[in-house]
Order: C-alpha cells, then structure tokens, then sequence
C-alpha cells in the first residue's frame, strides 16, 4: 500500500503503537491474514488495520537491513528494496566521517543519512516526498540520531549549489520504475543523474548508481571514480564518487570493493596487467562480479598467473588457485576434469562413462540453455559434476568440472 501521513501519524499514536506491538508476535502470513484482519477491525477501522499490518510485514523483511533496528522504524515497500545494503552504507560513512556537513539528496525513509550521522557527519536530509521526509523523521528519533530532513525538490533547491553548505553532497536517485524494475539508463533515473551538473559542485558528491549503470553514460563525469561494490560474491551497487570542482573528461577511473565474511577489500586497475589466451588447465576461475563489472578480469588473471579463455569472455584459468586469502576471495575456482569443443554426443558419453547423474550448468557466451541441453545428455548415475559452456579464442566448448568451486 501506498502509506499516507495519516496512516503515520496513527501508527506513531499510543493506540497505533500499541497495534504495531501487538502484530509484532503476531502470524502474517497470507494464509492468516483474513482471520487477523478480521479480529483487528473490531477496534480500528479497515484503514488502521491494513497501515499496521503492511508495515508489520515491512519491518520483518527490514531486519536483514537493519537488524533489531527494524522493529521500531518505518518503511515504504519500494525506499526498502532501495535502502543500501548495511556493510555498504557504513563503510561509505566511514569514509566521509571526516566531512562535518553532508547534504543527503533523495534522502528516502533515512538510511544512509542516519549511517552518515553515526558516524559523525551533520547531516541534512532533503526529499520531494513528504511521507518519505516523515518516516526519516521518525526513525532517526527511534535510533537516538540527530539528522535533520526537510521536504524538497533537488532539482531546484539552491542549497546543493551554494557554498559552504556542504562539504559532501550524497545524491540517492530512485532506480526503479513504477513496476519495481530496474533503471539502466541513468537519465531515467528519478531525478536524472545530469541534475547535479545543475549544482555548480561547490562540494565532493558520492552518487548511487545501478550495479548494471552504462558506463559510457558516466564519461562526462570525469574526473572522478566509479566503484561497483559486491557483498559476498552478490553485486550490490555501483558508487559515483566525485571530486568537488569537477569537470567532465574521459578518464573516470573504475575501482572494485568486496564485502567478504569481516572483510573490506579495495581492487584498483592494473594498467600493467596482460594476459595471453589459452586452453582450460588444472582450474576454471570466475572472478567477483565487482571485479568483472569494472572490467578488471584481465588484472586478477594476471595476479593469479593465469591465462582468459577468451578476451571477451568472464572466465580465466590457472595451474593452481592463489595462497594468499585476500586474493582468494575475490574468484571462485572450479577443479577441471575435462573439457572438449562443444558436442552433445561427446558431452553425453563423458557423463555415461563417469556415472554422472546430476550437473549443474553454468554458462558465458553461448546461446545453449540448461533447459535445452540437460534432457539430451540422458543422465544417469551417481555422481554429480558442473558443466560449463562458454568459447576459448572464439569457439564453443565444454568444460567438466568438479561439482563445487574450492574454497
């Protein structure tokens, strides 16, 4: 549902809170829904019921975000499926902890503007939503935070151009269209990401992007860095961070951060790095999707002493995996049992003559599905192997792997 500031203003009563209490250890689960709703509306009308139960719901979904935070804040459905992912937003407020004041443009329910606050930052929060505005309110109070939020318009607000009013501007703009799907095209965002061209760049501005963003739409603003950051191997989003002053050009560098079981790795590009194209080896080597996003499969197979399958292909292949544990995390290595150009027959016979029973298919360059291909291998036995499919300098092979990457 689409709260309004009425639905928030009785959920921050004593009687809306007290609802909120109640559903806390209650079933909301679809199959309940109608006998809960049905008991709730005896003491609150059908409006009062549906606002507390949707948001409810949304605090149990917002505890992988926020933790037991959760429990006391407000969500919207679509500023949750957009809140930053935890590690990401309080290793981007580290950073900035030394900038006293940051402006959080598109601020939503409050997020990255109360992890800014933690850690230090006086900050001010602006959005054209007033619903929004009023849940960032409320959950900075609920969390002891001191963030201020004002409804806004970004695109006008004479504070984001004047200076001295900042010393960081964090621009948030929505990536998702009124259906949930994703935004590629940066000047579809809501606001448009040329709108901070509109802000005369008095200060540094960070810049949250889609992880699929088109990088040649970024060129003109240069100057500047593109990071793509992954949270245990799963691609999250991409960060423009921008000097203040800047000008466009077309050296906008690429860098890459993993969030790894404790960890913080940082990956900067390698102008030195070459690598020759070869024949699978002992491994199959798939680096991070940060790492591949920011077009960096060339570096981490050179570190590793390896070589790419094919220069336009996401995959490398080595002798043996790296020792060193930081170097590790960022790929994934499959043991190779045998590889051969791509053939259905020879594929199948492999599988009789080794009991393969089970496969897991994993696939870059080819047009081949696992819908397609798993019925005509006619699998039988025990074992259980991966099967990859992609090319080596331009051709189409297969590759027989053991059924787990090593760790």
């Amino acid at each position: 549902m689409d709260f309004t500031l009425d639905d928030l203003h009785f959920l921050q009563s004593a009687s809306g809170e007290r609802l909120l209490d109640q559903l806390a250890d209650a079933d909301l689960s679809d199959d309940n829904a109608l006998y809960l709703i049905t008991a709730l509306r005896k003491g609150f009308s059908a409006r009062q019921v549906s606002a507390a139960v949707e948001m409810a719901r949304l605090r149990l979904r917002a505890v992988d975000k926020f933790g037991d935070s959760a429990a006391r804040m407000f969500f919207s459905q679509s500023a949750l499926e957009q809140a930053s992912d935890p590690l990401i937003r309080h290793w981007r407020a580290s950073r900035a902890a030394p900038t006293r004041r940051v402006i959080d443009a598109c601020c939503g329910i409050g997020a990255d503007a109360l992890a800014f606050t933690a850690a230090g930052a006086e900050v001010f929060g602006l959005d054209i939503n007033p619903v929004r505005i009023e849940m960032a309110r409320h959950n900075a109070a609920q969390c002891g935070l001191t963030a201020r939020f004002e409804v806004s318009d970004v695109t006008t607000d004479p504070r984001l151009s004047k200076v001295g009013s900042a010393e960081m501007i964090f621009f948030d703009p929505a990536r998702r269209d009124l259906h949930g799907a994703r935004i590629f095209d940066v000047e579809q965002y809501q606001p448009p990401l040329s709108t901070l061209l509109k802000w005369d760049h008095p200060s540094e501005i960070l810049v949250k992007l889609s992880p699929g963003v088109q990088l040649e739409q970024l060129q003109r603003y240069g100057r500047g860095a593109v990071v793509f950051c992954s949270v245990g191997g799963d691609l999250r989003e991409a960060v423009l961070s921008l000097p203040a002053g800047f000008s466009g050009c077309d050296d906008l560098r690429r860098e890459a951060v993993l969030f790894d079981q404790g960890r913080v790795l940082e990956w900067t590009r390698n102008l030195d790095a070459t690598v020759s194209i070869g024949t699978p080896q002992a491994y199959l080597c798939e680096p991070d999707p940060a790492l591949i996003r920011a077009g960096f499969v060339q570096d981490i197979a050179a570190r590793c002493g390896g070589a790419l399958l094919d220069e336009r292909i996401a995959y490398f292949t080595t002798d043996a995996l790296p020792v060193d544990p930081d170097l590790r995390a960022w790929m994934k290595g499959w043991r190779v049992r045998d590889w051969m150009p791509f053939n259905v027959k020879r594929i199948r016979e492999y599988c009789r003559q080794h009991g393969i029973g089970a496969l897991t298919v994993k696939k870059r360059g080819t047009a081949v599905t696992p819908e397609a291909i798993i019925p005509q291998l006619k699998l039988q036995g025990d074992n259980r192997a991966t099967l990859v499919l992609t090319r080596c300098a331009g051709a189409q092979i297969a590759i027989l792997c053991d059924e787990m990457p090593e760790k």
